[in-house]
């Protein structure tokens, strides 16, 4: 149930290269390596957030709206540089067409810090799932817009089954609810428009009240400055997801611990954009 011409595009490749990879890999394959696998993360008390935002950091080389971002020729050493920062969990872009991403960014990612990793991709299916749990996730995004409330259902379940934390990522009021009502734990506004790809940090401050404290905050998009940063958590993020922000800093330790300074206790407004 998508919704707009860019997210139905990503989504038919998504599916193409879906199929390509269980032409592969069976699920059973995905299955028997999962069970040689360790619990994953809890990511949750690293997410809620305690005085200060946390951040989920983002491996980014490019998206539909910016074009390419940044090289990253080794995610992990880019995820370590996160966690050195602060960072709660490093969200790894598996999409391959539109973001440049790879599963195997997700597992040098996994294997590079001790953080929970998220799978942020166009999850349409339990296949991906799967995948998800077998490269190392401990986290993977479920998009209120792309399904059902019936496939939405089946994801959530799978995911926690396997012991993943989804992150459900809504746009509007009307997903906002799906999400309350389907449990989610995690919950993401996303700023950007799926039509037009415009951002607007509004979005957050106008969506925010619908989810409830039991679920953690998560602010995604439209992250450009460390002023936006203390604007989201003044509205009631618990977490910011960021990416293009990070990629494109000479320092993303350096970013990532201001932004969390930026809105601790201690901390103060006047730090700036750390890329500036």
């Amino acid at each position: 149930m998508s919704t707009g011409t860019v997210l139905d595009g990503i989504i038919a490749g998504v599916r193409a290269d879906m199929a390509a990879r269980m032409a592969r890999t069976a699920p059973s394959r995905l299955e028997a390596a999962i069970e040689r696998l360790g619990p994953t993360i809890d990511p949750r008390p690293r997410l809620r957030s305690a005085g200060s935002v946390r951040v989920i950091a983002e491996v980014k080389r490019s998206s539909p709206s910016k074009g390419a971002l940044a090289e990253i020729p080794d995610p992990a050493v880019q995820a370590r540089a996160y966690e050195r920062g602060g960072a709660g969990a490093v969200s790894v872009l598996t999409e391959r067409r539109r973001f440049g991403g790879s599963l195997e960014d997700l597992v040098a990612v996994r294997a590079g810090v001790s953080v929970p990793v998220l799978r942020k991709d166009f999850v349409v299916d339990p296949y991906q799932v799967l995948e998800a749990r077998a490269a190392g996730a401990d986290l993977v995004l479920l998009i209120v817009a792309a399904l059902d409330d019936a496939d939405l259902r089946v994801l959530y379940d799978r995911a926690a089954g396997l012991g993943l934390l989804p992150l459900v990522e809504v746009h509007t009021a009307d997903e906002a609810r799906r999400a309350v009502d389907l449990g989610a734990e995690l919950i993401g506004v996303n700023n950007r428009d799926l039509k037009t790809l415009d951002v607007d940090l509004g979005r957050f401050e106008q969506l925010v009240g619908l989810v409830p404290d039991t679920a953690i905050k998560v602010c995604e998009s439209g992250i450009a400055t460390v002023d936006d940063v203390v604007r989201v958590r003044d509205a009631g993020a618990d977490t910011v997801l960021v990416g293009e922000m990070l990629v494109r800093s000479g320092d993303p330790a350096a970013a990532v611990h201001a932004m969390m300074a930026a809105t601790s206790a201690a901390g103060s407004r006047e730090m700036g954009n750390p890329n500036e």
